[in-house]
């Protein structure tokens, strides 16, 4: 057990992704110290091609896929083959992600917008990518049974051990309907989704016939993440917004949430999900 006041410079060289203190806790019993461990949060900023583009509070995990996962999500980048390059640095306090691309994402006079979103994250051009993201009409082939749905929504919580230690953070996982292929943790439900979503965009992960099953609210821009790399799935523990769903009654995407042992609500699908 580290001594509460651990010095910023310790903090700084122990690249870990929660940090432990003591703390006071008050209960009907009365006052007692206990030991608890807090989530890593450290500013993550993007510049693309020089410029910068936002800056995101995170763990400082997987900031690679993060930063390229968020711009693939804004749409400043829709091809693998046009990056030139991702160069990370960590210095403990701060992260920065400079990424180069070989096209200019700021033709045509486009401009950044930053906007806060219900997600705890910064979206740059939100009413552009609602009205992008509404022309589409989802489609694949997936096809799953409500018992896959329950297990997997328990395996993303047996996986949950961060969460365990810190009670600070959301979880995401992209999955068949037989096995979860990847699993990810942040402060942000938003930055967890968009590792899942770099991981994806720069490895050539097929995603048409995956679905993702999350933890927290499913606001619209968490809707909107998860339909630009073709998933037609959204699953979460947690409750989704009234915009989410008219978004996803609107192009046909199968969205789920309230997922508790037994027990979920479907807010849209048009088949995608089969009878037990």
């Amino acid at each position: 057990m580290s001594d509460g006041n651990q010095s910023g410079q310790q903090r700084r060289d122990t690249m870990t992704d929660s940090f432990p203190y003591e703390v006071k806790e008050y209960s009907a019993q009365g006052a007692r110290t206990v030991a608890i461990e807090a989530i890593r949060e450290v500013p993550l900023t993007i510049y693309l091609n020089g410029r910068e583009v936002v800056t995101l509070l995170c763990t400082g995990k997987y900031p690679r896929h993060l930063a390229v996962g968020f711009l693939k999500s804004d749409a400043l980048i829709t091809d693998p083959a046009q990056l030139a390059g991702v160069s990370i640095k960590d210095e403990g306090e701060r992260i920065t992600a400079d990424v180069t691309v070989h096209h200019d994402p700021f033709s045509g006079g486009r401009t950044i917008q930053r906007s806060i979103t219900s997600g705890c994250g910064k979206g740059t051009n939100f009413d552009r990518n609602v009205e992008t993201i509404s022309k589409r009409r989802v489609s694949s082939t997936l096809k799953v049974r409500p018992a896959q749905i329950l297990a997997l929504a328990a395996e993303l919580k047996r996986r949950s051990t961060l969460y365990d230690r810190t009670r600070g953070c959301h979880n995401s996982s992209l999955c068949t309907p037989d096995e979860m292929l990847l699993f990810r943790e942040d402060i942000g439900r938003h930055n967890a989704i968009d590792m899942i979503v770099g991981e994806c965009f720069l490895d050539g992960i097929e995603t048409t016939d995956k679905m993702i099953v999350s933890t927290g609210r499913v606001a619209s821009e968490i809707l909107l993440k998860t339909v630009r790399i073709g998933v037609s799935l959204l699953a979460s523990t947690a409750v989704a917004t009234s915009f989410s769903v008219e978004l996803a009654r609107k192009i046909g995407m199968t969205l789920i949430g309230n997922i508790k042992a037994d027990s979920f609500w479907v807010y849209n699908d048009p088949g995608r999900i089969l009878a037990d």
